[in-house]
């Protein structure tokens, strides 16, 4: 029998079809064309804009940095009880390493702590241009030592901690484990990569589709990278390119999700299916008519909750062991 084949770009999901209108109608400047500060602002105002009504949960606590480790949200789903040691996903938000922060990203890390049963605990990294490659990378790596030396006080199972995030978020999360993969910290369960930049280097055939398009484009991705990775010479490094990594083999099992309409989608397709040659179970989800960035679109965005629910599934299968 034949295996029917999702096609890479469908129809635009209407509530993207509505984004997308919404961006030619307005013709506002790109990206490229602001700072650092007028990006972040217009993150922060968009993500209010599109978010659904924010959902309650247990418990939100919020812990300030403290020397080299960020600051963390911790999420813990409604539900759970104070003394109940709940399994966690340490997310990484999205936002071109530029922008972003832990209120951009509250609703939908309301809604996967509530979806999987889980704490989420959100890090705020830090940001270039005032700190690029390799600070965020190095912010994570403090984030999950914290989580694994205080996860009793914090009321985690330090056996049950993925990592995750979206876009930039899920590039950080990727390059994350293979940093854990090569040091004496205990593995993650998992990792989730949601539309995930895996490659400065790799000139894909959807960076070219998508090039000139009205919503992420190849202008914005530029200027990201140039933010982030002034250094030219360093984008071709695998902690900032992890799809360019020698090996994938030994890395936890993972969610990966891509868009049918999004420059980063072939790279992420890649990803995904490097992680399956080494032996690394993926479950590797499409959404050919979808946007990047849908996971804190969900007040425009039906389908956001599809990729939340599916998320949350594939967590509570991480959180179950290996062989699950």
């Amino acid at each position: 029998m034949d295996i029917p084949v999702t096609p890479l770009v469908g129809p635009l999901d209407p509530g993207a079809q509505r984004l997308v209108d919404a961006a030619l109608a307005a013709a506002a400047p790109g990206l490229e064309k602001g700072t650092p500060e007028t990006a972040r602002a217009s993150f922060r105002e968009s993500r209010k804009a599109l978010a659904p009504l924010r959902q309650e949960v247990a418990v939100v606590r919020t812990i300030d940095r403290n020397g080299p480790r960020p600051a963390l949200r911790i999420y813990r789903a409604w539900g759970t009880r104070a003394e109940d040691r709940l399994p966690a996903l340490l997310f990484f938000h999205s936002g071109g390493w530029v922008s972003g922060d832990l209120d951009t990203h509250d609703n939908a890390c309301r809604a996967i702590a509530n979806a999987a049963g889980c704490a989420v605990i959100a890090v705020d990294y830090a940001l270039a241009p005032e700190h690029p490659f390799p600070a965020a990378t190095e912010d994570a790596v403090a984030a999950y030592s914290y989580l694994i030396q205080e996860a009793d006080a914090i009321g985690l199972d330090r056996d049950q901690i993925a990592v995750g995030g979206d876009s930039a978020g899920a590039n950080i999360a990727a390059v994350l484990t293979l940093l854990l993969r090569d040091t004496q910290h205990p593995a993650p369960c998992g990792q989730v990569l949601l539309y995930p930049a895996t490659s400065f280097v790799t000139e894909t055939p959807s960076r070219q589709e998508f090039r000139n398009g009205p919503t992420l484009n190849g202008a914005a991705l530029d200027w990201f990278a140039a933010q982030y990775l002034p250094d030219v010479a360093t984008r071709a490094d695998w902690r900032a390119s992890p799809l360019v990594a020698k090996s994938l083999a030994g890395l936890p099992r993972a969610y990966v999700a891509t868009c049918g309409h999004d420059p980063l989608r072939d790279e992420g397709i890649a990803y995904a299916d490097k992680l399956k040659r080494e032996s690394i179970t993926v479950e590797h989800r499409h959404f050919p008519g979808q946007i990047h960035g849908f996971l804190t679109m969900g007040g425009v965005m039906p389908e956001t909750t599809v990729l939340i629910g599916e998320t949350a599934a594939a967590l509570k299968k991480m959180f179950m062991g290996p062989t699950r």
